[in-house]
């Protein structure tokens, strides 16, 4: 961690002593954090752990997203209530090259119009009246992983364009903030509405 030149100085011996400490309670208080991450990772994995069937469209259904997993493209799911979008995006993830990384679920029909972009893209602090701190947004928080936004079909017309923006750009703004942001996403939606009757 450090060392000390004699004769040495008790008070830099004191302060690096103590240093090595902090530095050691650190190391610690991470080793803890990223344990309680993978234990809260694989309780969440083993919830969805139910994509099983034999009939001939489950096996269809399997093989396809095996298939998809492999890539890093961007996937749409659709599917009523009840059919399992969020179960076939977590087996997309288990699947993939960013299984080691995080999955991060945002459910768009829950989302505040008003603080959407704050909640995905973040903000500075003071941009906006009870932005108190810097907070990253959801995009930034899933970099290098995979980001489920569900019930996209819910979100409104103009944010549509905003999060197009981010995709083919691959970076974010804060909000308040003039600096780009690169992100590394994966980006896995799902609905249960008819999008082709919507457009049209």
């Amino acid at each position: 961690t450090d060392f000390i030149a004699k004769p040495w100085d008790a008070e830099k011996l004191i302060i690096t002593l103590k240093n090595a400490w902090r530095l050691r309670r650190s190391g610690q208080e991470v080793k803890k954090l990223k344990n309680r991450q993978q234990q809260l990772s694989e309780d969440l994995d083993r919830e969805y752990q139910m994509f099983h069937g034999t009939s001939e469209v489950m096996l269809t259904l399997m093989h396809t997203v095996s298939r998809v997993a492999a890539t890093d493209a961007n996937i749409l799911i659709l599917g009523e209530n009840g059919t399992g979008k969020e179960m076939a995006a977590r087996q997309l993830y288990a699947q993939s090259e960013r299984s080691e990384q995080v999955f991060l679920k945002v459910d768009i029909g829950s989302l505040n119009e008003n603080l959407f972009e704050s909640e995905l893209f973040g903000h500075e602090k003071g941009s906006f009246t009870d932005a108190e701190e810097q907070r990253a947004g959801r995009f930034e928080l899933a970099s290098g992983g995979t980001l489920f936004m569900d019930e996209i079909g819910n979100l409104d017309l103009k944010l549509q364009a905003k999060i197009l923006s981010v995709l083919q750009n691959r970076e974010i703004f804060r909000v308040g903030g003039s600096r780009a942001i690169p992100i590394d996403i994966r980006l896995i939606c799902a609905t249960n509405l008819d999008l082709a009757t919507m457009v049209k």
